[in-house]
């Protein structure tokens, strides 16, 4: 946050020779005493300075300017070039004694102060840097919000706060100052005075939507959601457009049964093109979820969730595949969950279930064909091997369905169950090729294993 400016380093050599003295020289007179020998050096010293702090020869750089010191030091910009060779070569202390003897000799130079608060700052020297920056406010606005930090950074905040209550009123309201407040309040755990001042905001400014927006989410973290709720009808009776309040009223009337207002709500939000798609899902989930614990409200799923046919993301097509599931209505369920596998074609999980329903709903073809094209990917998945082998029995290719089966039975660990599945198939899978006694054999191994569980 700290401004720096630079300054070019030309102008401190004119800095440091008074006009009347340079309008005064004859170059092309020799000089009759030593003074005119002296003047020679220090400008031999300190263009010597620069040019070797030029090519970052800080060192060197600050050797020459010690030599000038020596030579005349009443100049400040002397100790403040120095200062800052030393600041380069990470000798801070040093880097302190050359700027504080520059701020001594000229107390008002806001760049002579500043560069001392780097130091400070770089050294992590709190205390001493608070003191500086002080001095520094009266320059500019910014070394006040780095005063309001500082403050936080030992622990004084009040102080802080403070300060930021006075840029607030004095500059408006800023991100940045903002998060500093928030860290305050998070630091020490005062949620009164965060809300205390953002209902204050929201007083002073009653057209500004973010306020109330972030008062109504502080009253909701902190529990008090009838005020969050009556915040939210204060935005909307104030800004009967917003749409980015029913992100939050739709679950104040959902937690209040009031299912209408809930929908309307909810509709806003899914067609707003304000509201970010994760926000939107996040909505559509909620609303899954209520329809599954209130089934009477499906046709407004059915109306909301085409609302955002083209904006759904995997976990709300996992939702609605899963409410339709439990709704028993298995071929939407896995119209939803192949819509997700479009989204995230190399998810197991999302394999396996629509391989499932593509079994359940005697979809053999497909469940055999992306079987094979499932296990490309995990060679290593008993189940797929399994789904394979029933959907080509079902699709009456027993020589696939046991190439399948026998190679996958190698992939079962400890599961007694599916290796009885395995066993159940293969006698199928033989009793289609009229090789009863190997077909026998498997169903027996199947009735053992289910009677040992």
């Amino acid at each position: 946050m700290k401004t720096k400016q630079y300054i070019l380093l030309l102008f401190f050599g004119i800095l440091m020779f008074p006009q009347n003295m340079v309008a005064q020289v004859d170059f092309n007179k020799r000089p009759d005493d030593d003074l005119g020998n002296v003047e020679d050096m220090f400008q031999e010293y300190f263009f010597e300075a620069l040019k070797q702090k030029g090519i970052e020869n800080y060192q060197k750089s600050a050797d020459a300017l010690l030599k000038c010191i020596e030579l005349k030091d009443s100049d400040p910009v002397l100790y403040f070039e120095l200062g800052k060779n030393y600041k380069a070569l990470k000798n801070f202390g040093a880097a302190e004694d050359a700027l504080k003897k520059a701020v001594s000799k000229a107390p008002d130079n806001e760049w002579f102060l500043d560069e001392l608060y780097d130091v400070y700052i770089q050294q992590n020297e709190m205390d001493k840097a608070l003191k500086t920056v002080k001095q520094l406010v009266k320059f500019h606005p910014d070394y006040k919000q780095d005063l309001a930090s500082l403050y936080i950074q030992v622990k004084k905040y009040k102080d802080a706060l403070k300060v930021l209550d006075e840029m607030d009123e004095q500059l408006g309201y800023s991100q940045d100052r903002d998060y500093l407040r928030n860290q305050i309040y998070d630091i020490t755990g005062n949620d009164d005075d965060r809300i205390e001042n953002l209902e204050e905001r929201v007083k002073s400014n009653p057209e500004d939507e973010s306020a109330y927006l972030r008062l109504i989410y502080r009253y909701s973290e902190t529990g008090e959601t009838q005020k969050a709720f009556d915040a939210a009808k204060r935005l909307l009776q104030r800004n009967p457009e917003s749409q980015l309040v029913h992100l939050a009223l739709y679950k104040f009337y959902l937690d209040g049964n009031d299912t209408n207002n809930a929908i309307k709500s909810m509709k806003v939000v899914l067609t707003s093109p304000v509201i970010k798609p994760e926000a939107k899902t996040k909505v559509l989930n909620d609303f899954v979820k209520f329809v599954g614990q209130n089934p009477q409200y499906e046709s407004d799923l059915v109306e909301i969730t085409s609302l955002v046919s083209e904006d759904k993301s995997v976990k709300t097509l996992l939702e609605l595949g899963e409410y339709y599931l439990k709704s028993n209505d298995k071929e939407k369920a896995l119209s939803y969950y192949e819509e997700a596998l479009k989204q995230e074609p190399n998810e197991f999980k999302i394999i396996r279930d629509v391989l499932l329903l593509q079994i359940d709903l005697n979809k053999d073809a497909k469940a055999a064909q992306k079987s094979m094209e499932a296990l490309e990917i995990f060679p290593a998945q008993p189940i797929l091997y399994l789904i394979n082998g029933v959907a080509n029995n079902k699709l009456k290719q027993p020589e696939k369905a046991i190439e399948n089966l026998e190679m996958g039975l190698d992939y079962v660990v400890e599961n007694p169950s599916m290796e009885a599945d395995f066993y159940k198939q293969l006698s199928e899978a033989y009793k289609q090729t009229n090789n009863i006694s190997q077909s026998e054999a498997f169903a027996k191994k199947a009735e053992a294993l289910l009677k040992e569980q």
